[in-house]
């Protein structure tokens, strides 16, 4: 075979073999990508559905609690109301015994419905949440129909059907009952086939193995022909003909080509390895950025993984992130890496050095919101180096309307590298790449301070800046399990305002607001800083009293009341006086658990407004039940002359007031 048959031959291997093996990777591909996209609708589809019964369960148990909290005669009203708003289709009120009320669009069996906390299993009419309430069970069922089918369909993008009746068609998932999802359902979704992609597959094949063909025939010939020339002046050479010179039109590019393609080779071979371990080391880094911004809002441990990551990216030996702390005005380090001098220090101790803002190179970074770089310019007080760069971290900016310019970003700190390795000094691209990662940084820190700001909000109440009933249930639950574990006591105060309706109804409800603002001042006030304050709902307020007794939680009782009574509140000029009342609980002597204890100092409490108001109440240790549930409380049952035993004084578990 000739070099032209072969260079032909070379040439649609080489070309027709990557685009054959390429085009079953594509179609590999693509089928695995298929599939891939149809096994994630499902997994998407069965979260959704099972968030959507999991909020459909708390709606219902919501439902349950909210009927069982009020008076027993009101209970089938509040029930309808629920009912009639959509929250339930069907709420039962009974007790041990017989059904004794029976609200609008109550089913006349029970058979089919699976409770939402321990499903049984089996073909399932309804879910179901359940409230106890002493002797009485409310439960809230929610009627699995085809609307209802309908709607987790609808929010799914798939097919829901009951597992039992399901027949599947393409991809599809079972979802079996469990606590908080009690249905058995069966999801489906279409499966994805890109039929054009597998017609269009061997046309493009054809397409190029003809291009082929006809590029390997004028390649072999153009090429052939120079070499063939070469061939014969190699020949005379080596039959010792110096003087020969080769016929070539271009033998500038014929006499360079050995040398220069081979030592091109090499050297581009040397820098295309050290590029390609580079950028797998940049990958890596990336990779660990991405997963920690996603992963975490611990600040501190994104800040470093975008420092590290900034040092492989722009070969800097060393670097500092500081952020800006608003109350002195300062700029307080957060982590480093490689720093030399007083700030060669453990990451714990770095919150320790501070810059002001304005001064030095990082502080006027800080101050001007602009970059810089140079060399040797640095303040005594600044990291020693020879080169350095440094950038503003700023939050992220919003943009009004399209083709207006962001407005000008707050800046949250300063990004600072130094030294190159090799002791060249930062150039425009290192700066570039810098402030890239500086807008990571500033979207991290805003979006963990969101994060840390949401979090508190969702926690407190925003009228008294007290903590809210939410988490008032977990300090509870964990106040209690802690004196358990340490065989400690813990007092709970249950505190309403007095004829708190009279003030609204009489100086109006923003005179109201701002009693009670007033209120949760003063309480704050007579607390320890161990101590933590609630505000439960309207005028009830709760007070934990970490290791405390009985005793104990009177002085603070008659502390609090004394307090408020002291001093009416002013209100645009108006005087209005105020008392409270208080019921004080103490664990373990008036409950066993959180529940009781707080179901002990409420009961107080309506002793303490029984009595006469502008007074406290001890709980009684008789008033405990084994249940852990509450019988409902009347005011007509409390004895203003017995509601109140004499307060022990143990010796031990007593903190000082």
């Amino acid at each position: 075979m000739t070099l032209r048959g072969r260079l032909t031959t070379a040439f649609l291997v080489v070309v027709l073999g990557p685009v054959l093996l390429g085009s079953i990777f594509v179609a590999i591909t693509v089928a695995t990508v298929s599939r891939d996209r149809t096994a994630e609708r499902l997994d998407h589809a069965a979260t959704t559905v099972r968030i959507g019964i999991a909020a459909a369960c708390r709606q219902l148990q919501a439902a349950a609690d909210a009927v069982a909290v009020v008076p027993e005669k009101e209970r089938s009203a509040v029930a309808n109301q629920l009912i009639t708003r959509g929250l339930a289709t069907d709420i039962r009120i009974s007790r041990a015994g017989p059904v004794v009320a029976r609200p609008i669009g109550v089913a006349s069996e029970y058979g089919g419905w699976q409770d939402c906390s321990s499903p049984a299993g089996g073909p399932a009419a309804a879910i179901a949440a359940r409230a106890v309430s002493g002797a009485t069970v409310i439960t809230a069922a929610q009627t699995v129909d085809d609307a209802f089918l309908a709607r987790l369909a609808a929010a799914s993008r798939s097919e829901v059907a009951r597992t039992e009746t399901a027949a599947p068609r393409g991809a599809h998932r079972v979802l079996s009952a469990e606590p908080g999802a009690p249905l058995a359902l069966t999801l489906t979704v279409p499966p994805t086939r890109p039929t054009f992609l597998y017609a269009a597959l061997p046309a493009v094949v054809l397409l190029v193995a003809l291009a082929a063909v006809l590029v390997a025939r004028w390649l072999a010939h153009s090429t052939t022909r120079p070499l063939g020339e070469l061939a014969w002046a190699a020949d005379r050479v080596a039959d010792g003909e110096l003087d020969t010179r080769v016929p070539i039109p271009h033998p500038d590019e014929l006499g360079r080509l050995a040398a220069n393609f081979n030592r091109m080779t090499r050297e581009l071979q040397a820098y295309v390895q050290a590029l390609t371990a580079s950028r797998d080391q940049l990958r890596g880094h990336l990779a660990i950025l991405g997963e920690t911004l996603s992963s975490t809002h611990d600040l501190h441990r994104i800040l470093q993984v975008i420092l590290r990551t900034a040092l492989v990216a722009t070969n800097a030996r060393a670097g500092l992130v500081l952020l800006i702390d608003r109350s002195t005005g300062q700029l307080v380090a957060q982590c480093g890496v490689g720093l030399a001098g007083q700030w060669d220090v453990p990451d714990s101790e770095l919150p320790k050095r501070r810059l002001p803002v304005g001064e030095g190179v990082l502080g006027a970074v800080a101050e001007s919101g602009e970059p810089r770089r140079g060399q040797g310019e640095l303040a005594s007080d600044e990291p020693p180096c020879l080169t350095y760069v440094a950038v503003p971290i700023c939050a992220p900016g919003v943009t009004e309307e399209p083709g207006d310019p962001a407005p000008f970003p707050d800046t949250l700190g300063v990004l600072a590298l130094y030294d190159r390795v090799g002791g060249d000094p930062f150039d425009d691209s290192d700066l570039h790449t810098l402030r890239t990662f500086a807008g990571q940084a500033g979207v991290a820190v805003h979006n963990v301070r969101l994060h840390e700001e949401a979090q508190r909000l969702s926690m407190t109440d925003p009228l008294t800046g007290l903590w809210n009933y939410r988490y008032l249930r977990e300090s509870l639950r964990r106040e209690v399990e802690r004196a358990s574990r340490f065989g400690r006591m813990l007092s709970v105060l249950a505190l309403d305002l007095d004829h708190f309706k009279d003030v609204n109804d009489t100086y109006g409800h923003a005179a109201g607001d701002a009693v009670l603002g007033e209120f949760a001042r003063r309480i704050r006030v007579g607390l320890r800083e161990v101590d933590v304050a609630f505000r439960q709902g309207g005028e009830e307020f709760v007070v934990l009293l970490p290791e405390t007794d009985a005793y104990g939680g009177v002085i603070v009782a008659e502390r609090l009341g004394a307090a408020v009574r002291a001093r009416p509140v002013t209100v645009d000029g108006v005087q209005i006086p105020i008392s409270v009342s208080v019921g004080v609980a103490v664990y373990p002597e008036h409950g066993e658990n959180s529940p009781q204890v707080l179901a002990a100092a409420d009961r107080a409490l309506y002793a303490a407004k029984n009595a006469g108001r502008d007074t406290y109440r001890l709980a009684e240790s008789a008033d405990v039940t084994k249940s852990g549930v509450s019988p409902g409380v009347d005011e007509g049952d409390f004895d203003p002359t017995t509601a109140v035993p004499s307060v022990p004084r143990p010796p031990q578990h007593r903190r000082g007031r």
